[in-house]
């Protein structure tokens, strides 16, 4: 039987373990190396589920770059409230930069997909998107992904970064609803 967790109300399933997860980011690792060293791109992770992520994916970063970060919501609970919120945005530099950003998931697309409209409208030298994790049955707006995680169904998840209602962020694997 899989490991299981209580987060809240709700019971979740092991997903994907931490040692799954660490050898995927070193694989991202290499392949945002091959297009991005000797370009000192900016990377801009999404808070705040994002931040394990980042915080891992910048350990195996051996070129110049910078970090920098902004805030998006649009969840309430365990559903998409449809608007999004940006209490930090974009930093100011970031015209005729390399910029990548950093998310923890891509659920319906509309958080993403507003973040990369407001970069665009900046003028970057170029623009990528790493993404832990997506989910291809639940986009409903149009995205652009250059390096995706994993591809997960559309099932509710916790843990390594990404929470239900502020719980189980501190968790190094990633959990699954379970039936």
């Amino acid at each position: 039987m899989k490991e299981q967790i209580i987060v809240h109300d709700k019971r979740f399933s092991m997903y994907l373990s931490s040692d799954k997860i660490q050898s995927r980011i070193r694989e991202i690792a290499l392949e945002l190396r091959s297009i991005l060293n000797h370009k000192n791109p900016i990377f801009l992770p999404v808070l705040n589920g994002a931040f394990m992520f980042a915080a891992d994916l910048m350990k195996h970063v051996d070129y110049q770059c910078e970090i920098q970060f902004i805030k998006a919501a649009s969840y309430s609970g365990m559903e998409s409230t449809g608007t999004i919120a940006m209490p930090v945005g974009l930093p100011p530099e970031i015209k005729d930069r390399h910029i990548v950003i950093v998310e923890d998931i891509i659920d319906t697309g509309r958080t993403l997909s507003h973040i990369q409209a407001l970069i665009k409208a900046e003028q970057p030298a170029s623009l990528h998107t790493v993404s832990l994790l997506y989910k291809p049955d639940n986009v409903v707006t149009e995205v652009e992904a250059d390096f995706i995680g994993f591809k997960i169904p559309d099932k509710f998840v916790v843990g390594y970064g990404l929470d239900y209602d502020n719980l189980g962020r501190h968790l190094s694997g990633i959990y699954q609803l379970a039936e």
